[in-house]
C-alpha cells in the first residue's frame, strides 16, 4: 500500500519515520521531495582504462552549492535529507517529470530498503546535448513509501548503512559466490 501524506505526517510525528531536514511543502499527497545535497562524486581515471567488479573504485568528491553537468556525463549526488525507515517501509526514488524532460536523469536503482538510515546516494546522467547547472537545495526527486505486510525478517544493515554524502558504489565488497 502506497502512503498518503496523512500518514506520512502521522508517521513522522510519531518518529517511526524520519526525514531531516523537512519542510512542510515537501509533502506530496503520495510521495516527499526529495533535494540535491552539496556532495557531487565522479569515478577517477584508472590506468588501465578499466573498471572492475572486484577492486575498490576510486572517486573525486567535491561539495559545492553549483555542479555543472556536462552532456553525456555522470555523476553521483546525494540527496540533503538523511532518511530513516522503520523495518515495515520501503520506499521507491522516483525522478522528476520536469527534470527528465530536460534530459536530466535521475535514479538510484530505484529502492530504499526497510531498515535503511542515511543519504541517498543518486547516479544523474545527462543526456542532453547542452550542459545542465545543478544547485544543492533544488527539488530533484521523490520518495513513494509503501508499508510492507509485515516487519521485514532481515532489515537493511548492508555496506550503504547510514551513509552520508555521494558514496560511490562498494560492489566490490560482495560475497559473490560464497
Amino acid at each position: 500500500m502506497i502512503l498518503s501524506d496523512k500518514t506520512i505526517m502521522k508517521m513522522l510525528e510519531e518518529g517511526t519515520l524520519e526525514i531531516a531536514p523537512l519542510t512542510e511543502g515537501q509533502i506530496q499527497p503520495a510521495s516527499v521531495d526529495v533535494r540535491l545535497g552539496d556532495t557531487f562524486s565522479v569515478v577517477e581515471d584508472s590506468s588501465s582504462g578499466i573498471i572492475t567488479l572486484e577492486n575498490e573504485i576510486k572517486y573525486k568528491t567535491i561539495k559545492t552549492d553549483t555542479y555543472l553537468l556536462l552532456p553525456g556525463q555522470f555523476v553521483l549526488a546525494t540527496t540533503m535529507e538523511y532518511f530513516a525507515l522503520p523495518n515495515n517501509l520501503t520506499a521507491f526514488v522516483e525522478g522528476r517529470s520536469s527534470l527528465g524532460r530536460m534530459g536530466l536523469f535521475i535514479q538510484n536503482a530505484g529502492w530504499v530498503d526497510p531498515g535503511f538510515k542515511g543519504e541517498i546516494t543518486l547516479e544523474l546522467y545527462n543526456a542532453n546535448r547542452c550542459a545542465i547547472e545543478l544547485k544543492a537545495g533544488r527539488r530533484v526527486g521523490q520518495l513513494v513509501f509503501a508499508e510492507m505486510d509485515q516487519e521485514a525478517l532481515h532489515p537493511y544493515n548492508g555496506k550503504y548503512q547510514g551513509q552520508k554524502g555521494a558514496t560511490g558504489s562498494r560492489v566490490y565488497l560482495d560475497k559473490e559466490g560464497v
